[in-house]
């Protein structure tokens, strides 16, 4: 069994400000050292349900967050960015599961540290008409590449809108929010037990299994469900055709009006662009978009 782990930082056991998670900020060394501990119980998890192979991606902001030397030995970790597929670098139909660890909510929603990708730059997104974050765009492109994520770790906004958009995803919250910079933390001991126990378990459980996901994706022989939802989950199917549309509202109507340079690219609104294709590939050119976005932002991602 070969298991994917994209390990993002603001949902991580015991963060709740930017000073936690930004490089230069007062209590970033420590809150590496939580993120590492965090992706440590998901690997022993794991392990415990049988993988022969670990891949970790660090998947925020620069990419260089996870402290190598104090991560489980059974992993491999791809560091560093630029990468063209950026938080899921790395991933592909070779995996049986993939496994969110340290994610947060969407822009607008009252979670820790909220934001869809650059935070104050990017007001909403959406695939197809599914409004959507970090969360929704990573599980759909994983489902389209073939893998199924089971398990999401963060705080109760983030464990929520995963279940709103799959129901058949196992969710452990190790913090509940009370702002967007205050939360009531779980004991780190609790919260890292719980973590390896529900990757253990959630592991175990589909261990041979094909991996497949609620979403609908299309196939030669018509939709397909990736990771059906289990028995009374009570949510219908998100409904994604093999070439969605991708939405955008940014901040800025700058932003918008330099995306139109890049082919395929249309305007919705003043400040909203869209684009259609494969999910795979609009991840990936989502990517290119934030790389023309971030010169003309004058914010930081928490503003």
């Amino acid at each position: 069994m070969q298991i994917y782990i994209s390990a993002d930082m603001e949902g991580i056991t015991g963060l709740v400000d930017a000073i936690d998670v930004q490089p230069g900020g007062a209590d970033y060394e420590r809150g590496r050292v939580m993120m590492t501990e965090d992706v440590n119980a998901a690997i022993r998890g794991a392990v415990t349900a049988g993988a022969t192979r670990i891949l970790v991606n660090d998947a925020h902001g620069p990419m260089r967050n996870l402290l190598p030397d104090l991560l489980h030995p059974a992993a491999s970790l791809v560091r560093g960015r630029p990468k063209p597929m950026g938080m899921l670098e790395g991933l592909d139909s070779s995996f049986d599961a993939a496994l969110c660890v340290g994610y947060h909510a969407r822009a607008g929603a009252l979670g820790v540290m909220s934001h869809s990708f650059m935070g104050h730059e990017i007001e909403d997104m959406w695939l197809d008409e599914y409004a959507m974050g970090e969360i929704g765009l990573v599980h759909a492109t994983a489902a389209a590449l073939g893998v199924p994520v089971r398990l999401l770790t963060g705080d109760d906004a983030a464990c929520a809108e995963v279940t709103g958009w799959d129901p058949g995803v196992q969710a452990v919250a190790v913090k509940q929010a009370r702002d967007r910079f205050a939360a009531e933390l779980r004991p780190v001991a609790e919260a890292r037990h719980a973590i390896e126990t529900a990757v253990a378990e959630t592991l175990a459980a589909v261990s041979g299994e094909t991996a497949t996901s609620d979403i609908l994706v299309a196939t030669p022989a018509g939709l397909r469900p990736v990771n059906p939802a289990p028995a009374g989950a009570g949510s219908a199917a998100r409904v994604l055709s093999d070439q969605p549309t991708l939405a955008v509202r940014w901040q800025s109507s700058a932003v918008a009006a330099l995306l139109l340079g890049i082919p395929g690219v249309t305007l919705r609104d003043s400040r909203t662009i869209e684009v259609t294709g494969p999910v795979p590939s609009l991840f990936r050119l989502f990517g290119l978009f934030m790389r023309v976005a971030i010169p003309l932002g004058s914010h930081g991602p928490y503003c």
